[in-house]
């Protein structure tokens, strides 16, 4: 994974290479500026040459993709090819499930209080939202985005930017007059419902979970037995299950496999929130990346699919981010990939309850106990006992001094707060690094 380099004023410089970065740092011509990501500053230089970067996105309904690329032009076969070279990759989880089940208590407990007190005035739906309004759910997806573009433009020189927009509509190509019930006899007529199955149905077959192999469109109850057409009567089945199947109602065809039965039953009720969320959110985030003043490129998801697989790149939402916009071949896929999470700053509420709503348990009033806050990174170095060693996580305090440590392999209930050194300040995300199986990827770099 490539480090950020700042230079003396905090400049950003190019990134570097692991190795370098050590180096620097030995040789006392560094500081460590930041942990998570890990960010270095030079302390004998200002200013230097850089090369333009792009910062590329795939927005998802739970994680948003993202990949700094740097592009190079090369000739091959007496033609030019633009060519990406993947410097880091980063997939953020968004916390918009979080906020909305918050929000949704919130309302209940208001409607209860105002039922309850008779002197409380009624609220009325007569408000007007502003133009482009969002939920909190989904404004919060486009806030986190914007943050981690802000925070990456000032450790990198990046000068470009790319988002993936929208899926590709073959029809509105051919004729863009194209209006209402045109698009149901054109040649998309079962395309959407199809992408609309894979998706739902995870691609692959109802009766058999297989993958990767042709899928053919079965009515769970079949039309001669009463069924319909709609969506939710459709599902993904295999070829030969499908033939298997045959003219039988989907209760009668798995009767020997309730569970599974009732997987698909709860499958066919499901809900694709991701993708509404996504789309509710796609021109907001494109409008905020364009009031940055750098030049924003937009791209289909058919084009990131088709660039995808031509390059045999395995599907995950930072290699979709990489495959994003216009590219001829991308090199150093393989690199570790900087997972974020949003797990946010806390909450106000100061009292623990029980389920049924009585107090448990009361939080200090001061969050910040003995120099340390929940969230924070600390290295936690333990003398004795069963958990002798040295830990590296994040921190929960408690007023005694006896702290919660939660690493990436265990869960430490008690811990001194006098074993905890702070090694960066928590900021509302969690970090962790997953390395590919083969993590020499240098020879795929291009020079």
């Amino acid at each position: 994974m490539a480090v950020f380099v700042l230079d003396k004023r905090k400049k950003p410089l190019m990134p570097c290479s692991e190795k370098r970065a050590r180096l620097l740092l030995e040789r006392g011509r560094a500081v460590v500026h930041r942990i998570r990501p890990f960010v270095i500053r030079l302390k004998d230089r200002i200013g230097g040459e850089t090369q333009p970067l792009r910062l590329k996105m795939d927005p998802g309904g739970k994680t948003t993709g993202l990949a700094l690329v740097r592009e190079k032009e090369i000739m091959a076969e007496d033609e030019s090819r633009h060519v990406a070279i993947v410097l880091m990759l980063m997939e953020l989880t968004h916390r918009g499930e979080t906020i909305h089940k918050a929000l949704k208590q919130r309302k209940e407990h208001r409607r209860s209080r105002r039922g309850k007190l008779r002197y409380r005035a009624p609220r009325y739906a007569n408000r007007t939202l502003p133009a482009g309004w969002l939920p909190p759910s989904l404004r919060h997806r486009v806030e986190t985005t914007m943050t981690w573009v802000e925070r990456i433009r000032r450790w990198a020189p990046v000068q470009d930017l790319s988002q993936e927009v929208v899926r590709f509509d073959t029809q509105a190509m051919e004729n863009p007059e194209i209006r209402g019930i045109e698009y149901q006899k054109g040649p998309l007529a079962s395309y959407e419902v199809r992408e609309y199955l894979l998706e739902k149905w995870g691609r692959r077959c109802a009766y058999c979970d297989k993958e990767d192999v042709p899928l053919e469109i079965d009515h769970i109850q079949p039309r001669s037995l009463g069924g319909s057409d709609r969506v939710s009567n459709l599902t993904l089945a295999c070829v030969p299950c499908n033939q298997k199947k045959g003219n039988r109602d989907a209760r009668d065809f798995l009767a020997d496999d309730p569970r599974r039965l009732a997987r698909i039953e709860v499958r066919r009720k499901a809900s694709l929130r991701g993708a509404a969320a996504v789309n509710s959110t796609r021109w907001a985030l494109w409008q905020r990346l364009a009031g940055t003043g750098l030049p924003v490129e937009s791209a289909s998801g058919g084009r990131t699919k088709w660039n995808r697989e031509r390059f045999g790149i395995p599907k995950s939402h930072c290699h979709d981010a990489a495959c994003v916009g216009h590219v001829d071949a991308v090199f150093g896929w393989q690199r570790p990939v900087l997972r974020i999470k949003a797990v946010g700053r806390g909450r106000y509420q100061r009292t623990t309850l029980t389920r049924y709503g009585f107090p448990r348990a009361y939080k200090t009033r001061e969050k910040r106990l003995f120099g340390f806050q929940t969230g924070d990174i600390v290295q936690a170095d333990v003398p004795a006992g069963k958990n002798k060693g040295s830990y590296l996580g994040r921190v929960t305090v408690r007023a005694n001094g006896i702290f919660k440590l939660y690493t990436r392999e265990k869960k430490m209930e008690y811990l001194k707060h006098e074993y905890c050194r702070l090694v960066q300040r928590g900021n509302g995300y969690d970090y962790a690094i997953d390395h590919p199986a083969d993590a020499n990827h240098s020879a795929y770099l291009p020079s």
